[in-house]
């Protein structure tokens, strides 16, 4: 794929050694031509979480939705599936972006043409009796389901899924989110750039400053990061002596999930867009949507057993947290706008940031994001 547009003497600082990198250059966190190329070549043509499979479903039969800068329809048959949003036809769009039907066929607007739910072509209208549609079945994209949630490569470009997550199965496994109910939802639209959200998310240099609620759950020094092979990054915090898991209060009011360590929370954000927060009681994840080079929509998400009533306890916490990271994440980005910004070192703690950058930095340069 071709390079972003970002100079190449910035990206190398960047890729010195951790102790000597700095941060990426400024125009990856507002030139609106990085975020072109970030929607194609990260969003489009990596593999972009786009929900729980449950609730794209409900109610529909088939969906259309924005993959970075490509359209999908997204069916929901015997099996979620993946299609180019383009009619074989004539290319007219299947369905306008967000729209959905509960037809059991995808009809095409313009000319009749019809598809069933996994990509066939039903009826091609007036095409004549020795025409035959095998050939033009609808263009199907990779898609996943990994423990409840919908990835899809929408340029069909993507290596295998399975070496996407590399070594970030295991550690998610044990607490079978996919069994989880979603018990609360906060839509959140924070003024900065997706990656400076996802930096601040992998280090806790900041927490003492802007997070008491957090430091008297937490110790902000705690844990470390993981270094195992997948394009993601991410480490663990220990929970304070006497504290059950992250609340204001630090009691949890819910039920522990079995087989998982009941002192520690995991922090995983798997590229390029999901964020998976592991708590003893409960998961919680930060997805990712791009808006403008300042502006990220996130979509904040709590999963508990199905016997907890109420959720408040983690909803409340992280919600003064969030707010407080948001609020940091919008300085930092009207400092980046500022024509006297220039790229600053990372902290000795800050190595899961510094696996982050270079992660980004290399997928500029069109090289393998995972670092093993």
């Amino acid at each position: 794929m071709a390079n972003a547009p970002v100079d190449l003497r910035a990206l190398e600082a960047s890729l010195r050694p951790h102790g000597e990198s700095v941060m990426l250059p400024r125009e990856a966190y507002t030139d609106p031509a990085v975020l072109a190329w970030e929607r194609r070549h990260f969003f489009a043509a990596s593999w972009s979480c786009l929900g729980r499979v449950d609730e794209l479903s409900t109610d529909t039969t088939h969906r259309a939705i924005t993959v970075g800068d490509i359209s999908v329809v997204l069916t929901f048959g015997e099996r979620p599936r993946a299609f180019a949003n383009t009619c074989r036809h004539r290319g007219h769009e299947l369905l306008q972006n967000d729209e959905s039907s509960e037809r059991r066929s995808v009809v095409c607007p313009y000319h009749g043409w019809s598809y069933e739910l996994d990509g066939a072509v039903k009826a091609a209208p007036r095409m004549g009796d020795a025409f035959d549609p095998a050939p033009y079945n609808l263009v199907e994209l990779p898609a996943e389901v990994w423990h409840g949630w919908l990835f899809v490569n929408a340029t069909a470009t993507a290596g295998p899924f399975g070496e996407h997550l590399g070594g970030l199965t295991d550690l998610v496994a044990p607490y079978a989110p996919e069994s989880l109910q979603l018990k609360a939802r906060h839509q959140y639209d924070v003024a900065s750039n997706w990656k400076t959200i996802v930096e601040n998310y992998h280090e806790c240099y900041h927490c003492p400053l802007i997070h008491p609620e957090l430091c008297k759950v937490s110790p902000p020094n705690s844990g470390d990061n993981w270094n195992l092979p997948g394009a993601w990054v991410g480490g663990l915090m220990d929970l304070r002596p006497g504290v059950e898991t992250m609340s204001l209060d630090g009691r949890s009011r819910g039920i522990a999930l079995p087989g998982v360590d009941p002192r520690r929370v995991n922090y995983l954000g798997l590229f390029p867009n999901l964020l998976i927060s592991l708590h003893p009681d409960y998961v919680m994840t930060h997805r990712l949507e791009l808006r403008a080079p300042g502006l990220t929509a996130i979509e904040c998400s709590w999963y508990f057993p199905a016997e907890v009533q109420d959720p408040s306890y983690a909803v409340e916490f992280w919600d003064v947290t969030n707010r407080e990271d948001w609020a940091a994440c919008e300085s930092v980005q009207r400092g980046a706008e500022s024509p006297h910004f220039r790229p600053g070192p990372l902290a000795p703690a800050e190595d899961a940031v510094y696996a982050w950058v270079t992660m980004i930095a290399r997928g500029y340069l069109g090289k393998p994001l995972s670092n093993q």
